[in-house]
């Protein structure tokens, strides 16, 4: 019969009531929807990003809490990632791709179906890499997304129009800070009350073509 190891199974009890404990401090763990609902609703009570008149384009919207809470507060909403959405709400639209990628591009703009050369009053973007254990690696590709974001940003945005981007504190986080403002106005960086207490994550956001 093997026995097993009492200081591996200490610890594993020690690892496992600490998480417990977390748990139960955590006021966004078991909720019916999911921790990204409330982060969004956060920066929407901050930023006013939603609105019946608004047509919203929302990056990285996979499994769907933003879209969820996009819906029924927007025109429109068109939702693109990689993967598909657990559920589409009414007034959401889907691009199925690569927001980087010129395809999925002409795509999400032949979606909004609107004619306008700036057709949104709101891009948001929660995209992340897939964790490849490489911080260095990460960091990277992370910067890439948010590039991505902000370079649609300057092109699709009306006048006035908000841009949101997660980003990450970490390597190039402040020359990402400076470009940002060099590029937007009224930049603020925040971390909505959801987020985990330790996470990197942070939200810039500001504004398109105002002084």
């Amino acid at each position: 019969m093997t026995r097993r190891s009492p200081r591996r199974t200490s610890r594993l009890t020690k690892s496992s009531a600490a998480w417990l404990a977390r748990q139960r401090r955590d006021p966004y763990a078991g909720r019916a929807v999911s921790r990204a609902y409330f982060k969004l609703e956060q920066l929407d009570a901050r930023f006013r990003l939603t609105g019946r008149d608004r047509v919203v384009l929302e990056l990285g919207a996979a499994p769907g809490g933003w879209t969820e809470y996009l819906g029924p507060r927007c025109r429109l909403v068109v939702a693109c990632d990689l993967l598909p959405l657990a559920a589409v709400p009414a007034g959401v639209r889907t691009v199925l791709g690569d927001a980087r990628e010129p395809s999925t591009q002409r795509r999400i703009l032949a979606t909004a179906g609107v004619s306008a050369e700036r057709p949104f009053d709101v891009v948001l973007s929660d995209m992340a890499p897939n964790i490849s254990g490489n911080r260095v690696r990460d960091q990277a590709v992370t910067l890439e997304l948010v590039e991505c974001t902000l370079g649609l940003a300057e092109r699709w945005l009306r006048p006035g129009g908000r841009v949101v981007v997660k980003t990450f504190h970490g390597a190039g986080f402040d020359d990402l800070v400076r470009d940002v403002r060099a590029r937007f106005a009224d930049v603020v960086m925040a971390k909505p009350g959801a987020s985990r207490g330790g996470s990197r994550e942070v939200y810039a956001t500001g504004r398109y073509g105002v002084e």
